[in-house]
């Protein structure tokens, strides 16, 4: 039932970044200060969902939910938690809700930090900022969806972990390194 509720917090994701990036948009180009004001709102709710769903992934991985396929691929029921809570972004899929989770965090920055910019720019800004959102969000789901079951075929423990990256570098690194890349999207 988690991996649904990821599923189906992922895909609220993508029409709450839809309606982000179309609203704010709309309402520039006709003048409607409202549908301007409505993107900080968005933006948190965004960001809410987002949150939602990589806190199902990782409870997936801490659960030892193997009827997840990213899970059965990349966890295994003897490495330490701490290698489980890493093992979310340790693959692929996983790696792309990370760093939708760190986008639609410097989004919900913009929105609550950036009070004295004009409307009609903050605006702007976070609807560019939903237009990069929906091309990750919409590339999880469609082509990596990181909640993929295996079913009806549940393997009894999973594959592990690759090796190389159950090191305390490998824990912190991408997630810097994230929050620096995804950072240059406010630039």
């Amino acid at each position: 039932m988690i991996p649904e509720l990821g599923q189906f917090a992922l895909i609220t994701a993508l029409c709450l970044a839809i309606l982000l990036t179309t609203v704010p948009l709309w309402g520039g180009w006709k003048g409607n200060r409202s549908a301007m004001a409505l993107a900080p709102s968005l933006s948190i709710g965004l960001f809410v969902f987002v949150s939602i769903a990589f806190a199902c992934l990782a409870i997936a991985f801490l659960q030892d939910d193997f009827s997840v396929k990213v899970v059965a691929a990349n966890s295994n029921s003897l490495l330490p938690p701490v290698y489980k809570f890493s093992a979310v972004w340790g693959n692929h899929e996983g790696s792309l809700v990370l760093w939708v989770l760190i986008l639609s965090g410097w989004i919900a920055a913009v929105a609550l930090l950036s009070p004295d910019l004009p409307l009609e720019m903050q605006s702007r800004v976070l609807a560019v900022m939903g237009a990069i959102a929906i091309g990750f969000i919409s590339f999880s789901l469609f082509t990596s969806n990181p909640f993929e079951r295996l079913l009806p075929g549940i393997p009894a423990d999973g594959q592990d972990l690759n090796p190389l990256l159950q090191d305390f570098g490998l824990i912190i690194h991408p997630p810097l390194l994230y929050m620096g890349y995804v950072g240059f999207s406010v630039a």
